[in-house]
């Protein structure tokens, strides 16, 4: 169980050169680390916070083949995001499932005459006008061409009136039509890119990842790497450097010393709503349509919870990414518009957040016709005493499609070193996803083989928070050797000793890594005071806290938690953190 607790920045420090650094741990950089390592190269990856807490941690949730792209004539990355889809439900099948997705359509024939200025200029016009059933037919026509290979979900419907609002009756009664398709749902994010950056860790000794260690500067003895929490520094030296720093590229290439204007990105907030009815309401789809001022916005069920997003604002990257008031009311909009009997207000939110996608220098272009392809820019690196390296920078990429980037981009370094690919990673199973059971059946049998430990229902739990890896979570639950297992008193949901296994086994540094992205807690709204102080006695002796880390670690989470997530909690004692009494909510 070695997983991520022995990759540091000390065993980086110890060994400060390899062929390859990665700068910046979301999901491509991520990716592209599992790609080179599988092919034997000597690859070093850093995140200057924690692995996925950038853009990758702030996306819709989605695996999608992108239809709206159609219209900006992104006909290629349409067609790769849709074979990635139908992919990662194969090889993912633990995080990604299909996802019914409904569009309520107000007009018929709306639209037609503005879609070719739309394709043509990527402007939306001095009007914005609503794209009404005949356009939409057509997408989804083109849409199932595109998903017509893998067969992996199944092609789109139309419904009149009638039978839209007997199928999901809360919906706006003004309605003419619905379209329905399918793409994906992504349930956890943070833990996909866990178990992608873990593949990269078990090629072997070559593959190194370290959280918590920032690109500080460069110069021709190498990239100054600094441990963030302790401040120490030291040189590394590489062959190729890779920023995949997303919509923090450009800062990161100064910070090199290699300024560039590459980056234009725009901001996305999302809120998670508590709300029975309109979770009820959603009948279990996605409700994905088009706004009064032409974005495309949804509402979706996930986790017991309603997620509703999304903005697509202006942003300076110098500043917090924060949702704000206004986007809040955005939201409210338009949850109003296609459920309008259906009442949501701030009390029903329980966690709110904010990202930059990383899309392209857009000048004057709207953010919504901003492309969502990938490229990839090349640069030389002096070295002192050796031949030029080079600095690659990824400018775009999106969740949906991040194998086949990380292998486009994997093959590019390939080349600069002059190695073959031996490897290839697609139909690769992807960790937890590695046999896991694909049919009702062999779901019931892997339950019951693990169930003789911990229980079936905890069994099908930890399966489908960890798939197939559960197993050794199972191990390390019932190891005889370690102390009893428990619930946590203030989310019974989890134990102790699971808590222990996440410490211990997936480099967790702060405690606001275990709230945000190894567990979903924050995500559902299950995170009160007393937990946050709870998880804190479970973590520290796992990570040799004292207990002056431990309070710091416990107000940093908390102030994480109000600031950036809009978290309501209030000051608990340490007394009342066991305590006899319920838990004080907030």
């Amino acid at each position: 169980m070695s997983f991520l607790n022995s990759q540091t920045s000390t065993a980086i420090s110890a060994h400060p050169n390899a062929q390859v650094l990665i700068i910046g741990a979301g999901i491509n950089g991520i990716a592209t680390f599992r790609d080179l390592a599988l092919q034997g190269v000597d690859v070093v990856i850093v995140e200057k916070n924690d692995f996925v807490s950038g853009a990758s941690s702030a996306s819709s949730h989605m695996i999608h083949g992108g239809v709206r792209y159609l219209e900006n004539g992104e006909f290629r990355l349409v067609k790769e995001s849709v074979t990635e889809r139908n992919s990662l439900l194969k090889i993912a099948p633990h995080y990604v499932k299909p996802l019914q997705t409904t569009i309520p359509i107000f007009s018929t024939f709306s639209g037609v005459m503005a879609a070719p200025l739309r394709f043509l200029t990527h402007k939306q016009g001095a009007k914005h006008v609503e794209r009404g059933a005949m356009l939409i037919k057509l997408g989804m026509m083109i849409y199932d061409a595109f998903s017509r290979d893998g067969g992996t979900v199944p092609r789109h419907e139309f419904k009149g009136r009638a039978k839209a609002l007997a199928a999901l009756p809360l919906l706006n009664p003004g309605l003419k039509y619905t379209a329905t398709y399918y793409d994906a749902a992504m349930h956890d994010p943070e833990r996909l890119a866990l178990d992608v950056l873990r593949d990269g860790l078990d090629a072997g000794p070559h593959a190194r990842a370290a959280n918590y260690v920032e690109a500080a500067g460069m110069d021709e003895n190498g990239v100054l790497l600094r441990n963030t929490i302790t401040g120490d520094e030291f040189r590394f030296q590489a062959d190729v450097v890779v920023n995949t720093s997303g919509p923090w590229t450009d800062l990161t290439n100064s910070a090199l010393g290699q300024p560039s204007t590459f980056m234009g990105g725009t901001k996305g907030s999302h809120v998670v709503l508590d709300n029975p009815e309109l979770l009820a309401a959603t009948g279990g789809r996605e409700i994905f349509f088009e706004h009064e001022d032409g974005r495309i916005v949804l509402i979706y069920p996930l986790k017991g919870r309603v997620l509703v997003g999304t903005t697509d604002l202006e942003h300076d990257m110098t500043k917090p990414v924060r949702c704000t008031e206004p986007e809040i009311d955005y939201f409210f909009d338009l949850v109003a518009h296609v459920f309008p009997t259906v009442k949501v207000d701030r009390s029903h939110i329980v966690f709110r957040f904010a990202g930059v996608r990383p899309l392209p220098r857009h000048d004057d272009e709207a953010p919504g016709f901003v492309s969502r392809d990938y490229r990839i820019e090349s640069r030389p690196l002096p070295r002192a005493g050796a031949a030029d390296g080079t600095l690659l920078s990824l400018v775009g990429g999106k969740w949906t499609t991040f194998r086949a980037l990380a292998e486009n981009l994997s093959t590019d370094i390939l080349k600069l070193l002059g190695l073959p690919r031996t490897v290839s990673t697609e139909g690769l199973a992807v960790g937890g996803g590695r046999n896991f059971p694909a049919t009702d059946a062999a779901h019931q049998v892997w339950v019951t083989a693990h169930g003789d430990e911990v229980g079936t229902d905890r069994a099908a739990a930890l399966l489908a928070r960890y798939g197939t890896r559960a197993s050794e979570v199972i191990e390390f639950l019932t190891d005889p050797s370690g102390p009893a297992d428990a619930p946590l008193q203030h989310n019974a949901a989890y134990s102790r000793r699971e808590i222990e296994f996440l410490a211990s086994t997936e480099s967790v540094v702060r405690l606001i890594d275990v709230l945000l992205r190894r567990t979903s807690m924050a995500f559902v709204g299950a995170v009160t005071t007393p937990l946050i102080k709870e998880l804190a006695l479970v973590v520290a002796p796992v990570l040799g806290w004292d207990a002056e880390r431990r309070a710091e670690e416990i107000e940093l989470a908390r102030g994480i938690l109000i600031d950036a997530h809009g978290v309501d909690l209030a000051a608990v004692s340490e007394a009342a953190v066991f305590g006899a009494s319920p838990p004080v909510r907030g």
